[in-house]
């Protein structure tokens, strides 16, 4: 439960002096109450947190400060236990626990410090068997953690090169998921881990590598309490990184760390505590920053985000009333570890209503769990992939991309596509080989059987068809050392083009070109202005007509929330149901037929001159592509809160606005007055093919994506947003278009490319 604050008569009345509760007292802060005997149960410092089992629940409880004041305090819950968290790290700690007169004391402890690990003899004496072992973290908590080998082997044939997948699904459930796949055995099996853990239990062992699957805690059979991204879950990673890398069978006595999604979120933050036995990183189709994916534009995301965190919520229950069905299973076998291990469940923070209340941007909330924070300090080699389309973590995350500018060795793939597309084909090669030269340590490799079965598995992963695995390179170098350094040859940033245009058929898992960069935004930019013009034209050209303007009334109502309310986003062809804006629910612009091919690569923003009837209202601008043939291709969005406009001039660009979203800079549209609104568009690589046209539509959000749903307030189509197309300010899209880069391909058919729904070109309202 959530420690809370007691009015100070209550306590005193307990216990015959004056405390205030409270996360932080200083110096000058009321005393604790003394201790009148010694408690049957001790008290335990975490990184920046204290906890207690074992008290009688519905016993108020006292955490006192090194100084004897009070640092904290709550009720144990319904499960004898409670959770301080927000402390300064330091010995000196002491719980104190009222019953009727009696105040019992537990001996001191320290809080813990991030920075300050244990000896490595704490890691050296713990001990790893093939299956499920419990390891023991700095605060004393117990993880679950699976040890799963490659197929036929034994502990005592190692040494193998070994990662760790981190993540809070089902991850460390001991049965074999490759068995069930290709033995024909029981998917429904409970203690088979959540397939979204299949990197680290399917693809690392058939690639001879050794996987430490790790339970996050508070999940399944670990202990503690779910905390996303909390300070103890993102040295939970640092000190299992150390306990793996000092086992005898692990090569090297070096790990990395593998992942999609949440166990390629969690890669980041480890990484960036720097554990010294940390020899590489393979994060996939990850989200940059928490808020940005549970609030992009300032707007709640009601869809993939909040069911997401619903979801985490529930797995963090305890078993086996609650929890996931692993945990439940082996309980209910009579697994004690597991069942002991859940005592701190009921202290999850309540995840739904932190996020509700805190719609603005509170550092001190998200700032440590952003992935962008720890990216900083990462000093170990990075292969980051992810796709712009990506329909769950969404497509800002190439913002991290120079939070890593300090490390030498990461190279980054972008793709058009879907949150599984970070595996496909044109990728998962160059994967094998980083893997290969920087955890393994020798040259890459792979079972010709792996090779040739790559496309029925990517079928049955998507539903799509998928090109084969280009050949792994460097497979017959001098040297390891001469291999990784053409390796390190290859471009930093490495951006595949046209996925699912290519000649396997519309959808497949097959990009077709690709252009390469030395950073990211690609320095070889020129932002390109277009112009929001009477009649809903998109003008290049520069000429303004002072004092035009065009209004439209947003109307959230006007179109589905999502575009694909049944199917599966991964496949070839999903059912999309993308549709149009049509009547005065919004605006299109449409520039003329391109004489050439225009590539553009990067951010983009819509530089809005607005004024509303409202004094806030929330807006979504899509680019798309409109074809001779008369379809429309969809190639990105971008939303905001218009109250949300203010940016951070420092980190902002023309194609990048970067909002704060900080409570103090939001601000109501001024009434009767043009303000400035830029739409932060978010990074795309895309190919405009002489003959087509680009657009621009203006909407309510919504309707563009395939999980992504926004809580944006009804309007009725009753609040009026006038565009200014004049002025010194005119309304203009500006674009990140790369000069001298020639599309490898001819146009791909409409629909084809993945991510990427297609539709006939209805104009809107305002004739774009």
């Amino acid at each position: 439960m959530k420690v809370r604050h007691v009015a100070a008569a209550a306590l005193a009345a307990a216990v015959g002096s004056t405390v205030l509760g409270g996360c932080h007292n200083g110096p000058d802060g009321l005393r604790a109450p003394a201790a009148t005997a010694p408690a049957p149960f001790a008290g335990h410092g975490s990184v920046e947190e204290a906890y207690i089992e074992g008290v009688p629940p519905g016993d108020r409880v006292v955490l006192a400060s090194p100084s004897g004041t009070v640092a904290g305090e709550g009720t144990a819950d319904a499960m004898g236990s409670l959770i301080i968290r927000g402390l300064r790290p330091g010995g000196g700690y002491s719980f104190r626990v009222l019953e009727g007169t009696r105040v019992l004391g537990t001996r001191t402890f320290r809080v813990l410090s991030g920075n300050q690990p244990p000896p490595q003899s704490f890691y050296a004496r713990q001990h790893l068997h093939e299956g499920l072992n419990y390891l023991t973290m700095r605060d004393g908590v117990q993880l679950a953690a699976t040890v799963r080998l490659p197929p036929g082997k034994t502990l005592a044939q190692g040494p193998f090169p070994t990662v760790i997948e981190y993540s809070g699904y089902a991850i460390a459930a001991p049965h074999s998921l490759i068995a069930a796949e290709l033995g024909g055995g029981n998917l429904a099996d409970p203690l088979l881990p959540d397939t979204a853990t299949a990197v680290g239990s399917v693809i690392a062992p058939l690639l001879g590598f050794a996987t430490v699957s790790l339970q996050m805690r508070g999940t399944g059979c670990s202990g503690g309490a779910f905390d996303l991204f909390g300070l103890p879950t993102v040295y939970d990673g640092y000190d299992a990184v150390e306990i793996v890398a000092a086992q005898p069978w692990v090569a090297h006595h070096r790990v990395g760390m593998v992942g999609i999604s949440f166990s390629g979120i969690s890669q980041l933050f480890v990484a960036g505590t720097r554990p010294p036995h940390l020899a590489a990183i393979a994060p996939m189709s990850v989200t940059n920053d928490l808020y940005a994916t549970g609030y992009p534009g300032g707007i709640p995301n009601s869809g993939f985000a909040a069911g997401w965190i619903a979801q985490r919520m529930a797995d963090a229950q305890p078993a086996p009333a609650g929890g996931e069905a692993y945990a439940r299973a082996l309980i209910a076998a009579g697994d004690t570890r597991c069942a002991a291990n859940q005592k701190l469940r009921l202290e999850t923070p309540n995840i739904v209503e932190l996020m509700a209340g805190n719609a603005y941007r509170t550092p001190a909330l998200f700032d440590e769990r952003s992935p962008t924070t720890w990216a900083r300090h990462i000093d170990v080699p990075v292969f980051l992939v992810g796709a712009f389309q990506d329909e769950q973590t969404g497509g800002q995350w190439p913002d991290i991309v120079p939070a890593l500018a300090r490390d030498r060795d990461v190279w980054v793939t972008m793709i058009n596509g879907t949150h599984a597309d970070s595996l496909g084909p044109a990728i998962i090669t160059r994967w094998i080989e980083f893997l290969h030269l920087f955890v393994a340590d020798d040259l890459p490799s792979a079972p010709p059987l792996v090779l040739a079965a790559a496309p029925l598995l990517y079928r049955q992963l998507t539903g799509a068809p998928a090109e084969p695995l280009p050949p792994l390179r460097f497979t017959q170098a001098p040297s390891v050392t001469a291999a990784r350094a053409a390796f390190r040859r290859d471009p930093r940033v490495r951006i595949l083009l046209d996925n699912g245009g290519g000649s396997l058929g519309p959808g497949a898992m097959q990009p077709t070109w690709e252009a390469d960069f030395s950073s990211w935004p690609p320095p070889q930019l020129v932002p390109t202005t277009f112009l929001l013009a009477p009649g809903g034209i998109l003008d290049p050209g520069g000429t303004t007509l002072p004092g035009a303007t065009v209004v439209f009334h947003p109307d959230p109502s006007a179109r589905p929330p999502t575009d694909l309310p049944t199917g599966n986003p991964w496949a070839a062809l999903p059912p999309y149901d993308w549709t149009p804006v049509t009547g005065t629910t919004g605006l299109g612009f449409v520039s003329a037929p391109l004489v050439h091919d225009l590539v553009v690569i990067g951010p983009a923003s819509l530089d809005l001159q607005l004024e509303s009837s409202a004094p806030d209202t929330d807006l979504q601008a899509t680019i798309s592509e409109v074809r001779p043939d008369g379809t429309e291709l969809f190639v990105q969005s971008g939303t905001l809160r218009a109250s949300d406009r203010t940016l951070d001039r420092a980190r902002s660009s023309a194609v990048e606005p970067v909002p704060t979203y900080l409570a103090a800079d939001a601000a109501p549209l001024p009434a009767g007055r043009f303000s400035e609104v830029r739409i932060p568009i978010l990074p795309f690589a895309y190919a405009f093919r002489a003959g087509s046209r680009i657009r621009i539509t203006i909407s309510a959000p919504g309707g563009d994506r395939p999980a992504w749903s926004f809580a944006t307030p009804a309007t009725g189509g009753k609040v009026a947003d006038t565009v200014s197309m004049g002025g010194v300010q005119p309304s203009a899209l500006v674009l990140a278009v790369i000069p001298g880069i020639v599309p490898g391909d001819g146009q791909p058919p409409c629909p084809s490319l993945r991510g990427q729904p297609c539709r006939r070109y209805v104009p809107a309202g305002n004739g774009g």
